[in-house]
């Protein structure tokens, strides 16, 4: 067996069905997730910018990637006609990205990955996606968390829109301490994770291809069909 990645922080129960791991968007929120989560059933893998596009990669360099390398001996499962679900170390795969452009086209790299070589994962309903908080709110020694924009606005008209509200736009998992990771979207029983299935990374893995491909024509058509949905730009 290949030795772990060393960037992994790896839990203490060998129990796959109790287990879960964190594929993290950097260091700095894979460091407040090492600390904040439940080192008996949560492993953490900060992955560093970008994985691979695997769309235009021949497989000699996807296996040379460090990112997926890690992921591949994390996991334990191997990958494509070796791909073996009993090997899995964990019983989950939860990704969590920023709430950005950034973070979304991770989670669509991430999600085109498992779709070619991890196939049987999704099929089997063992990846989910993290759903951080966008907001914090804090009045006094109290606070709650607000997850998109119009959740924001309905717990500040209950607040009644005081003074001596403090609102806090998390830019990034890593403005949030380890504790506020815990609570907001590591700990089981407070936590929102959504269950990728099979159809979504067929979708995603759909749009990669005609993004990232080597034909024109349907890209052109996609981004003509699709300009008036934009609702987050990256410019």
């Amino acid at each position: 067996m290949s030795s772990l990645p060393g960037k992994l922080a790896d839990c203490s129960s060998r129990n796959a069905e109790e287990t879960e791991i964190y594929i993290v968007e950097g260091d700095s929120a894979g460091g407040s997730a090492k600390q904040g989560r439940d080192r008996m059933f949560q492993a953490i893998l900060p992955l560093r910018g970008k994985i691979l596009n695997v769309e235009k990669s021949r497989l000699d360099k996807m296996l040379n990637n460090n990112e997926i390398r890690s992921m591949i001996t994390a996991f334990g499962s191997g990958i494509g006609n070796e791909f073996d679900l009993s090997k899995a170390r964990y019983g989950k795969v939860i990704i969590m990205t920023d709430a950005d452009v950034d973070g979304a086209h991770i989670r669509t790299l991430l999600l085109t990955f498992f779709y070619r070589f991890m196939l049987p994962m999704l099929k089997a309903g063992h990846v989910y996606i993290a759903q951080p908080p966008l907001y914090l709110i804090r009045k006094g020694q109290k606070h709650t968390y607000a997850y998109s924009d119009d959740e924001l606005q309905i717990k500040l008209n209950e607040a009644g829109r005081e003074n001596n509200l403090y609102v806090q736009r998390y830019k990034g998992l890593g403005e949030m301490n380890p504790e506020q990771l815990w609570e907001t979207t590591m700990d089981p029983a407070k936590r929102t994770v959504l269950q990728v299935h099979l159809e979504d990374a067929m979708r995603a893995d759909e749009i990669f291809s005609i993004l990232m491909g080597d034909k024109v024509e349907p890209r052109r058509q996609f981004i003509e069909d699709n300009a008036g949905k934009v609702r987050n730009l990256d410019l």
